[in-house]
């Protein structure tokens, strides 16, 4: 692993049981990461030529991680230095931990997405070269807790599928069932992010089919129910509106309610990742005014742990909020607002879709020549295609109509907008 640049120094803590402790953490980073992405990705594929917001697609993926990682980063155990193992891996461990707690936070959060540039191919192959030992395990996993956190913030499924692979088999080696409960899940969340959602429907019953009872038990509860509110969500999205999206939108509501009463003991990481995907259920069904009283708390929490990245996402959703209620001007101050910091921690993505936003914006309004800027600049940032952006390029590049997205107001669709969250639930 590289050495410069060094991860921030973390005060030492009290010890407490590192096991649960380090699985609430990852729990929480996944969580978070899946969660925040909703909306800024439905927003992106959102304005009509009459300037109201269109939600298109769902692909949740990113920001309720951070948040949690903020919330027990400090206070997390480094495990490696009790049992015997392998030095290299148990270095490893301790490494991508630390910056896993850096991601998206004011400090470090730079530095830990360049680390992690750099160093994840190195990560995956000493996962590969490791053979499974009882001894090493819990260091293998805290090395595909890092993985998860970083391939939810970039929307790598496939890189993300592979972890689940690797963890599942070294947990049927080792025996360990709560590693394999943990890998099932982490699959869903993959396949979702594919939009392959009956086989993430299927991972999330094999995970609920070897889940264990010990103290862990009631944060991967809480994932899978974060990750069946995703799943519903998704499936809004590609229901004719009606009834059955309808429906779906309540089973998301529902899910996230039931994550929120069963998290395990005071968790303000959780409750501020939740929040965010409340807000996200309510702008679903155009309620902005409820979306913004989640989403109030939960920039003011995030802003208290200096967690730039969940700050960033709370103001992208109020960006959106604003122009449901046709604020256009607040809407835009908050999207550049979110812009600057989702750049602070190098967030590419988000950073893209909040340029996204503020160009399909001028758009709309018929500024084509600052539309133009933003876009471009959001498809320069871009890891992926938009068939929205690729639209409103189009408009602003040849001064035509903005493109309309078939919809049926006043129902709206999510599925775009959830691309960007982190993983919840890690070991």
């Amino acid at each position: 692993m590289s050495e410069e640049p060094k991860p921030p120094e973390r005060p030492e803590q009290p010890e407490e049981p590192s096991r649960t402790r380090r699985f609430q953490l990852v729990i929480g980073t996944v969580a978070s990461a899946l969660l925040t992405g909703l909306a800024s990705e439905l927003l992106n594929q959102s304005l009509d030529s009459g300037g109201v917001v269109q939600w298109v697609g769902l692909g949740i993926t990113v920001l309720l991680g951070v948040i949690t990682i903020v919330q027990y980063g400090p206070t997390l155990r480094r495990t490696g230095h009790d049992v015997p193992g392998t030095p290299e891996l148990r270095t490893a461990a301790d490494e991508a931990e630390q910056w896993m707690i850096a991601l998206g936070s004011e400090a470090g959060g730079m530095s830990a997405a360049e680390w992690y540039g750099n160093n994840q191919d190195q990560l995956v192959e000493l996962l590969v070269a490791e053979k499974a030992r009882a001894d090493t395990i819990d260091d293998y996993a805290r090395i595909c807790d890092a993985l998860e956190a970083w391939y939810v913030r970039r929307a790598d499924p496939d890189a993300l599928l592979q972890l689940s692979d690797l963890l599942s088999a070294a947990a049927e080696a080792c025996a360990r069932r709560d590693l394999t409960e943990l890998a099932a899940a982490r699959a869903a969340t993959a396949y979702r992010m594919m939009g392959d959602l009956d086989t993430a429907s299927t991972r999330l019953g094999i995970s609920d089919n070897v889940a264990t009872h010990n103290r862990t038990a009631a944060a991967l509860t809480t994932r899978r129910q974060v990750e069946r509110a995703l799943l519903h969500l998704a499936r809004a999205d590609r229901a004719p509106a009606g009834n059955d999206r309808d429906e779906a939108v309540l089973n998301a509501r529902d899910r996230l309610d039931d994550a929120r009463l069963n998290r395990p003991g005071p968790d303000l990481a959780a409750e501020i990742a939740i929040g965010i995907n409340l807000a996200v259920v309510h702008l679903y069904r155009q309620d902005a005014e409820a979306a913004l009283d989640q989403l109030r708390p939960a920039l003011a929490r995030a802003a208290a742990a200096g967690d730039l990245s969940g700050q960033a996402h709370a103001l992208e959703l109020m960006g959106v909020a604003a122009w449901v209620q046709r604020n256009k001007h607040e809407a835009a101050s908050r999207w550049a607002h979110a812009a600057h910091l989702y750049g602070e921690v190098d967030e590419r993505e988000g950073h893209a879709r909040c340029l996204q936003h503020l160009g399909s914006a001028e758009v709309v309004t018929g500024r084509l020549d600052a539309a133009l800027d933003h876009l471009e600049q959001s498809a320069m940032l871009r890891t992926s295609d938009s068939e929205i952006l690729t639209k409103y390029l189009a408009a602003a590049r040849q001064a035509s109509e903005p493109p309309h997205v078939e919809d049926d107001p006043p129902h709206l669709t999510a599925a775009t907008w959830l691309k960007r969250l982190r993983g919840f639930f890690t070991h």
